[in-house]
């Protein structure tokens, strides 16, 4: 067992674990990162398969995700749009496929009507919240007693509108039921983005990719920290702390530091023994946060042939298996992927089906937007991160009805030395890579003020870095 003395251990190497040490690093803190898995990049990881980029995990950039944006433009990583010329199509509850262009939905009149009356109360109530402290929202209680699905039936009576406009948090973001999570996490949501408009203009928040993907952003960091710095297929099962101390005990290493990030999604939390145990309120605030569940369909095509049909590839059914549907080919590629998503009940209904009916199943509803050619795949991959030991679901977590407002306060208050990180805590960028990067900086930044005896900033968002050297400094 190797055992190495630091300032701070980082553990988990995803984008905000990796960000906290970066700048930790760049400040001239001794840093250990260890992390579970063989690779780096936790929540977002890419692939080839047959000659095709597979992003397996988070993939895309808006415009609002400053934070992530002051990294890749540090980093050197350049990006590119996603495609999205031509009609996108909608598929009604009868299973007509309908290629319409603009940002409605090709519904009737009174059911547009209807749904800009939800989306214009949820921007208002969006409006009115904090992001970094949604439980201080005006209407905060209120709205975490009732779900986003009787919320919405609450303001609105066209069962279409309520569905349609359901489907961007609930299948869209969250990947749970909507009668599970309330009306006030639902405005968190809107509220991280900028506003409810962002969140369903597809346009804007699927807005563009990383070149050489989204996990190549951990990989830079971790290249540029060094292999002294970041240690794989390590663990951490045991975390001893005092309240000036930790010793992070991994599979292969032991790290003795002053102060340790944990930046892993919450639900993971309980995969460490804390000696002495963590307290009773950070125990059960944490307990209630839980990741909802999605399946990330990759099919690959020897063309992009929709677009010779002159789709973009965008499709939406909110009653469809595979509810949300976009052209996902990687720049410079000549084949054509898809990526399409199958999100909480219609997840567990597929994972209770065996290999083929799975794949015939979910072909056919994709067949159902773009036509047959759909159904014959070169490449056909399913993302499943509820089977990753160190995952266990996706998108993030979110909190049970009624937890946001109860426990939300305490979730990003540290226990003596040990600071909690990772995009399911953060505000703005709230599940998104942008939040990890804001939330590993604002840890780092926190660590630093404590560790040199000075005080933090606290409207510090996270969005520029706080050391503008490039350079590794010290291990």
């Amino acid at each position: 067992m190797e055992h190495l003395e630091r300032d701070v251990v980082v553990i988990g190497a995803g984008p905000s674990g990796l960000s906290a040490a970066y700048e930790l690093n760049k400040a001239g803190k001794s840093v250990a990162v260890l992390e579970a898995r063989d690779r780096v990049g936790g929540r977002t990881w890419t692939d080839v398969m047959d000659g095709a980029t597979i992003e397996i995990g988070g993939q895309w950039i808006s415009p609002d995700q400053t934070g992530l944006y002051s990294l890749i433009n540090e980093l050197g990583i350049e990006t590119f749009e996603r495609y999205k010329e031509g009609k996108s199509v909608y598929l009604t509850e009868e299973g007509e496929a309908i290629a319409y262009e603009g940002a409605d939905f090709p519904v009737a009149e009174s059911t547009v009507a209807e749904m800009d009356k939800l989306v214009k109360l949820m921007n208002e109530l969006a409006a009115d919240m904090d992001p970094d402290k949604p439980w201080e929202h005006p209407q905060a209680e209120e709205l975490d007693k009732i779900s986003f699905h009787h919320f919405l039936r609450q303001h609105c009576t066209d069962e279409l509108a309520c569905n349609n406009v359901g489907l961007f948090i609930a299948g869209g973001m969250l990947t749970k039921p909507a009668h599970t999570f309330s009306a006030l996490q639902a405005v968190l949501m809107a509220s991280s983005a900028g506003s409810f408009d962002n969140l369903v203009d597809e346009d804007f928040i699927l807005d563009r990719r990383i070149v050489g993907s989204m996990q190549g952003v951990s990989k830079a960091m971790a290249e540029r920290l060094g292999e002294d710095i970041v240690f794989l297929n390590n663990p951490v099962l045991k975390l001893e702390w005092s309240e000036d101390a930790v010793v992070a005990h991994g599979s292969s290493i032991t790290v003795s530091a002053k102060k340790v990030v944990l930046a892993v999604p919450p639900n993971l939390y309980s995969r460490i023994s804390y000696v002495p145990a963590l307290p009773r309120k950070q125990q059960i605030t944490h307990q209630h946060q839980s990741m909802g569940l999605v399946i990330k369909v990759h099919a690959v095509y020897e063309t992009p042939f929709w677009r010779n049909e002159g789709l973009s590839g965008t499709c939406f059914g909110p009653n469809s298996l595979v509810q949300e549907l976009y052209d996902n080919t990687y720049i410079g590629e000549e084949t054509g992927t898809l990526v399409g998503f199958i999100s909480d009940l219609n997840a567990d209904a597929m994972w209770e089906l065996d290999e083929e009916q799975r794949r015939a199943a979910i072909l056919k509803a994709m067949a159902a937007y773009l036509g047959e050619k759909a159904l014959e795949p070169k490449v056909f991959y399913l993302s499943d991160f509820a089977a990753e030991e160190w995952t266990r679901g996706a998108y993030a977590t979110s909190y049970d009805l009624g937890g946001l407002h109860r426990f939300g306060p305490a979730q990003n208050e540290n226990v003596g030395p040990i600071y909690f990180s990772s995009s399911d805590l953060a505000g703005e960028g709230f599940q998104h890579v942008d939040g990890a990067v804001r939330m590993g900086r604002r840890s780092a930044a926190r660590i630093i003020a404590a560790l040199d005896g000075t005080t933090y900033d606290q409207s510090y968002d996270g969005v520029a870095t706080l050391t503008a050297g490039k350079d590794k400094v010290n291990a």
